[in-house]
């Protein structure tokens, strides 16, 4: 919408604003004349110009190099924060000018922390472990492990399905699931860099089953899913499966899919006495869901917001954007997913591999 778009071009300005003052006061002695214009001329040429030229479209991936300008803009705008507020302290002790260049040295430490800490945070995934009971008979217990929003493309690819290998083997798990956006829209990085052998070592004994999120629907769905199928992975979309002859797994596509089955419909396709797993990409359904009969649901989407502040907004605009709750008669898991999206950064939210073990009644 218009007052979206018009509301993010006037933060970018704001922070720019910030940011371009936090430049001159860090430069401040080394800017000769005219030097000051240069920095704003730079600051504000490089926001807008972005932000013009991805109108006109005239490179695909020019989406990223916005997303990092925000996000500098961003951390230049927290760093610049952090050190107003160390001189506040510092000033109880010491005049200002006694330590300018403290506040300086600290200001540029801030700045690149940040940013190794986010590319730590993208690429360092943690594993979450919960347990839960179910009130439905299950035999024996099942270890599941989840993962969402691999993003798997430029950034993202071939080590990095390794690692989940890794986890997913070191864990024991009995089966994947991975509630969407497995692809960053398309599989033309995926093909290049053959990622394939790599996905088809993903491997757990009652099998690997994905459904499609909104990112996997950009127009490049049935090759997408083909490509999923070809390494082994089950694609259900709008389809549920008897596993193991003890519980079905239920698979919605994303909501962007306006055909998509409602979700009463598809249990109907499953004996509801047995336990019911649903992969649902948003967990925008979950108040509606908790009064069906299912056990687990498994969403991501929204990534725990990514990058702060963002993760407070998702809170706000979702009923559950991270994390575990029990409702209703079934238990819903939102992960902060595998990969991520745009930028390899993260902060307030880290990569992540969920492990659910479950036990019947």
């Amino acid at each position: 919408m218009w007052w979206v778009l018009a509301l993010v071009v006037l933060v970018m300005q704001l922070f720019g604003w910030l940011f371009g003052r936090g430049l001159i006061w860090l430069l401040d002695g080394y800017l000769k004349k005219g030097g000051r214009r240069v920095v704003w001329l730079l600051v504000f040429g490089v926001g807008n110009g972005l932000f013009a030229l991805s109108f006109l479209r005239v490179w695909p991936l020019l989406f990223r190099l916005i997303s990092l300008w925000m996000v500098v803009l961003l951390y230049g705008v927290l760093t610049m924060l952090a050190v107003w507020l160390l001189g506040r302290l510092l000033r109880l002790k010491w005049p200002p000018e006694r330590t300018a260049r403290l506040r300086r040295v600290a200001a540029v430490l801030l700045f690149g922390g940040l940013f190794a800490l986010s590319l730590y945070n993208a690429y360092t995934p943690v594993v979450r472990h919960y347990s839960v009971r179910i009130n439905k008979p299950l035999g024996r217990p099942v270890r599941i492990g989840m993962a969402s929003d691999l993003h798997l493309g430029v950034l993202f690819g071939s080590r990095q399905i390794d690692e989940l290998v890794r986890i997913m083997q070191r864990e024991r798990v009995d089966i994947i699931l991975l509630p969407g956006d497995l692809m960053d829209d398309d599989t033309e990085a995926y093909r290049l860099e053959n990622m394939q052998p790599h996905l088809q070592r993903l491997r757990a004994p009652l099998g690997v089953y994905a459904t499609l999120g909104n990112h996997d629907l950009f127009g490049h769905q049935a090759e997408i899913a083909a490509a999923l199928q070809e390494a082994g992975i089950t694609v259900l979309h709008d389809s549920a499966v008897l596993v193991d002859q003890r519980f079905w797994v239920v698979g919605r596509p994303d909501e962007m899919d306006t055909q998509r089955a409602d979700t009463a419909d598809l249990l109907a396709q499953t004996d509801t006495a047995q336990p019911v797993f649903l992969l649902d990409h948003r967990p925008t359904s979950i108040a509606q869901h908790e009064k069906l009969p299912i056990d687990i649901q498994m969403s991501g989407h929204v990534h725990n917001g990514q990058i702060f502040p963002a993760n407070l907004l998702v809170k706000l605009l979702n009923d559950l954007a991270y994390g575990y709750e029990a409702r209703g008669q079934g238990h819903y898991f939102v992960t902060s997913g595998y990969g991520f999206w745009g930028v390899p950064l993260r902060l307030g939210s880290q990569s992540e591999v969920v492990v659910i073990d479950v036990a019947g009644e």
